[in-house]
């Protein structure tokens, strides 16, 4: 530690039991760890594709595809662990002074695929062009806003100073978000790959393919296999593939895949618990759900356990209205919202809407929204009101939930929960789906974000998320599994959450 930082030190965040968590969560193997690792062979994943919209740009991505072609050839900062905590990867250790608004990150020794060693300056080259206003689709731009790129710097090659415009203990969790990998300083043509990542680039055709090299000076150890193709189909072609042995890893299954897949032998499933989230989303400024009362009776008629077990197929858990549950910061001590047809009555009854008929907009944009809106619009129908289902497009349908519709559907991925509420809960969140604009809660939430104390602000954050679940407008009904189907010759992959750093990561596999 440099004399410069004075008396006031600075706070490790990433010390050795961190460290060894994140060790652990890559070696272990689950049922495979008895097996051998064994060198070579070609793995084909194959995705859920979005044709000409499939991008090789690693800070513009949001589709699952796009991720896991990025997270082969590039790394980030930070990666998440199974809980949801951040864990080293290019930084090998990271430290603030006190306050979280200045922090410093420790570079591992690592090469990019040309060679040349990675450096402080890649990083802030990397945050700048993601911070770029000129290129607004660049996804970690709202999420990294308070970054000031201005007053932060080198600290010779392999130490990068990062300062905030505002305290934010949660700033190395931000790092691992979503479009945040490093690339080379200079990098301009995202259509010639360079990265740090276990696989270097070979080919990509958007809508189909990716073909990718193991690169054997990796500094986590060369990937087992030779080469990567990661494919684009849809749910049907992706079940044919895994089934038919022209892939070996088909991505986010449907629980009725895996009941069939299940009974042979050629394929086996892998299963992250609980790890997503969906939910029905009302807007909180529109009619009628800018009535509290309104917003409540429907939390009290959804029937949770019953959209579990016929959307999910009994893969899942019952939610609780609330994002998060089982990660860190969540409030332990909620109870579980139940079904109350009665009190709903009497809420709508006093609200004027008995009778009345309110549009669910849906569309088949993911697994089980159609189903999930369908089913609960009869169990709306028992409080007597009539909920009509309006199905869109559903390669738009993320972005129109946004202004269409005063009811929706919705699903989250796992990311760490203070990142949820940054996305979707602030006034000027880019995907603010329920129009959750509270000022109060806004100041409140940077408030905690500040607070160094991870027991402190643990319990700041239970208080907001207490009221967000009693009046924001987030109907969190199930927690599905996270399904994945593999060949049975393919061993070492994780059950992992997505959007953590064990899940689509193919250098620790192997074909036996």
């Amino acid at each position: 530690m440099s004399e410069a930082w004075g008396r006031r030190g600075f706070l490790g965040l990433a010390g050795a039991a961190g460290l060894a968590a994140g060790l652990a969560a890559v070696t272990g193997c689950g049922a495979d760890a008895a097996a051998q690792p064994k060198q070579g062979g070609r793995l084909r994943a194959v995705y859920a594709g979005g044709g000409a919209k499939e991008v090789l740009d690693p800070h513009v991505q949001s589709l699952f595809v796009d991720i896991a072609r990025h997270k082969a050839i590039y790394e980030k900062l930070v990666e998440l662990g199974p809980d949801l905590k951040p864990v080293p990867r290019l930084a090998s250790k990271w430290d603030h002074d006190g306050t979280a608004t200045t922090w410093r990150f420790t570079l591992r020794d690592a090469t990019f695929h040309d060679g040349a060693k990675l450096t402080a300056e890649d990083v802030l080259y990397s945050l700048a062009r993601i911070a770029d206003p000129a290129v607004p689709e660049r996804v970690a731009q709202s999420s990294l806003a308070t970054l000031d790129l201005k007053r932060s710097k080198a600290i010779g090659r392999s130490t990068v100073e990062l300062v905030l415009t505002a305290p934010n203990a949660e700033f190395p969790a931000l790092l691992a978000g979503i479009g945040t990998q490093i690339v080379r300083n200079g990098f301009k043509d995202p259509a010639e790959p360079v990265g740090t990542g276990a696989f270097r680039y070979v080919s990509f055709e958007a809508g189909r393919s990716m073909v990718a090299a193991r690169y054997d000076d990796y500094w986590d150890e060369p990937a087992r296999i030779e080469e990567l193709q990661i494919l684009s189909a849809d749910s049907e072609a992706r079940a044919n593939a895994v089934q038919g042995g022209q892939a070996e890893y088909a991505n986010d299954m449907t629980a009725t895949f895996a009941r069939t897949a299940e009974a042979g032998k050629a394929v086996r499933i892998v299963a992250a618990k609980a790890s997503t989230m969906q939910a029905f989303v009302m807007k909180v400024d529109q009619p009628p759900f800018d009535n509290p009362d309104v917003r409540l009776a429907f939390k009290l008629l959804a029937d949770r356990q019953r959209l579990v077990d016929v959307v999910l197929a009994g893969r899942g858990a019952v939610g609780n209205d609330l994002f998060g549950k089982g990660y860190q910061y969540y409030p332990a001590d909620l109870p579980q919202r139940e079904r109350d047809v009665d009190k709903a009555k009497s809420l709508l009854a006093k609200a004027g809407l008995v009778g009345k008929q309110v549009e669910i907009f849906t569309a088949d944009a993911s697994a089980g929204f159609v189903e999930s809106a369908t089913l609960f619009a009869e169990q709306v129908a028992e409080a007597g009101v009539r909920l009509k289902v309006t199905t869109g497009s559903p390669q738009t349908y993320a972005k129109d939930l946004l202004t269409k519709g005063a009811i929706g559907n919705h699903r989250s991925g796992a990311m760490p929960i203070p990142q949820y509420v940054t996305d979707r809960l602030l006034s000027h969140s880019p995907f603010n789906v329920t129009h959750w604009r509270r000022p109060a809660f806004d100041a409140a939430f940077a408030a905690a974000r500040a607070v160094t104390s991870e027991e402190q602000r643990s319990a700041k954050y239970g208080v907001l998320q207490k009221s967000l679940r009693d009046e924001g407008g987030i109907l969190a009904w199930g927690l599905p599994d996270y399904l994945v189907a593999v060949s049975a010759k393919v061993q070492g992959v994780q059950a992992a959450p997505p959007n953590t750093l064990d899940q689509g990561r193919f250098d620790k596999v192997w074909l036996a």
